[in-house]
């Protein structure tokens, strides 16, 4: 399949991305009964001739910060059809301005119960189980790698929020919520600061307090130098996400000081031997790219938006066995 450069929204902001040349194979919805609170929640799925009874990799694509699951995700289901891979579109709990949105356990519970409910109907390789995605879907990406990483086999974050509290602080205006800043006050019941049971929620459902528990789970975290400046979630919320999965599994954590480096310049000024590495696979340049174990982290040049291809590349690499519950 032959792919072209356009351009795609996340969430409110545009974004470069890739689409297809050839018209994708139509998604069928499903629902599935929650497992915590016995409603039915939609999904969108797709699989190849044969998937009940060959062994099937399978996407799961998560829909961004303010959509649900019939967002358009051309490039993604592209992608995942052009390989006879799976495709699952799962929602959890629609746009996040609500309680029951951004990273509940809801919401948490509904990727889960999709998943299932394709393991259950299909014959999925289940070494190769792939989450991906950007924006909300990166922090959503990121939030199930902390709650359940023997679900995945490989996981692909794109310019996503990993603490929300820094997140809600960044989107103040003269000590004034704007839109991201009210939508996660909607969800968690309050500012930062506001009781310790508002605190708490942000705690949950904030990936920078869960990514610890990665273990050996590949991971991989990517943002747009200009983050930030350009788009809605600054280049720290990936960077900062990376360093917790350092640190918990004994690697060095990128300096601060570079951090700054690349915030302020958009460079760094002494670059690693590992952030001047060339990557075929990967359609922009690099401005970071560090490793930590299973876990990578690359800063390329451009904002918030995600490289589609370079991810699913990416993740064709990676094996590992998951567990279901019931496997344990």
């Amino acid at each position: 399949m032959q792919y072209k450069p356009s351009f795609c929204l996340i969430g409110v902001l545009a974004c470069p991305t890739l689409v297809a040349a050839a018209d994708p194979k139509p998604l069928s919805e499903i629902r599935v009964n929650s497992t915590l609170d016995g409603t039915q929640q939609p999904s969108r799925i797709w699989a190849p001739e044969g998937a009940e009874n060959a062994s099937t990799p399978l996407l799961v694509s998560l829909h961004s910060w303010s959509y649900g699951y019939q967002q358009d995700r051309l490039p993604w289901v592209s992608e995942a059809q052009s390989r006879g891979w799976i495709y699952l579109q799962s929602d959890f709990r629609g746009r996040n301005d609500n309680p029951e949105a951004c990273g509940s356990e809801l919401a948490r519970q509904d990727i889960i119960d999709a998943m299932d409910w394709v393991l259950d109907h299909y014959d999925v390789d289940e070494s190769r189980i792939y989450l991906a995605g950007a924006s909300g879907g990166g922090h959503m990406t990121m939030l199930m790698s902390g709650y359940h990483a023997d679900r995945f086999s490989a996981a692909s974050a794109w310019v996503g929020i990993s603490d929300l509290a820094a997140w809600y602080e960044y989107h103040l205006k003269d000590g004034v919520p704007q839109r991201y800043a009210q939508m996660i006050a909607a969800c968690c019941g309050g500012a930062p600061g506001d009781s310790d049971a508002v605190d708490a929620q942000y705690r949950a459902r904030s990936p920078i307090h869960h990514l610890s528990r990665v273990g050996d789970l590949h991971i991989d975290i990517n943002t747009g130098v200009l983050d930030g400046k350009t788009g809605s979630v600054p280049i720290m919320q990936s960077l900062n996400a990376f360093n917790v999965i350092a640190r918990a599994n004994g690697h060095p954590a990128i300096p601060e000081a570079d951090i700054l480096e690349l915030w302020n310049d958009g460079r760094l000024s002494m670059p690693a031997e590992s952030d001047l590495a060339e990557d075929n696979n990967y359609p922009r340049d690099i401005v970071l790219r560090r490793s930590a174990g299973n876990a990578r982290v690359t800063v390329f040049d451009g904002g918030h938006e995600a490289l589609p291809a370079a991810a699913c590349e990416w993740l064709a690499r990676q094996r590992r066995r998951t567990t279901r519950p019931e496997d344990r």
